[in-house]
């Protein structure tokens, strides 16, 4: 390590000299790291969405199973959702329509965002046991 003053303040630089290999295998044990919590954190989600049908506490609402089996993650994207293409009516709410006119309004379950609140403490506790490592 060098400190070195740079000319017309007083200001200090710290060059680390000799470290990158250092550097470089923190920052991969850091991804690594990171890339576990965010996989086991997406697995307890999909575990909770499937396991449950009570959209308060994140599970899937159920009526043929379909939207409950449709759960999926993809560890390599760091993705969580649903295959079904009527997931997000489902979850946000949708219009009622009958004979090209809107009768109503379906309240949505808002069953991801209660899966992402409940998930949310959890990551955030599995990321700081991580840093104290």
């Amino acid at each position: 390590m060098a400190f070195v003053p740079c000319e017309g303040t007083r200001m200090i630089r710290y060059e680390l000299m000799g470290v990158e290999t250092l550097a470089k295998a923190l920052k991969q044990k850091s991804e690594t790291d990171f890339k576990r919590v965010e996989g086991k954190n997406l697995m307890q989600m999909r575990d909770r969405a499937v396991s449950s049908s009570d959209p308060s506490r994140g599970g899937t609402p159920r009526a043929s199973g379909e939207l409950r089996l449709s759960a999926r993650v993809d560890l390599n994207r760091g993705f969580f959702g649903y295959t079904k293409d009527y997931a997000p009516h489902v979850n946000y709410g949708h219009r009622l329509v009958r004979g090209g006119r809107t009768i109503g309004y379906v309240k949505g379950q808002n069953f991801l965002g209660a899966n992402v609140n409940i998930q949310r403490r959890i990551f955030r506790e599995d990321l700081v046991r991580e840093m104290r490592k």
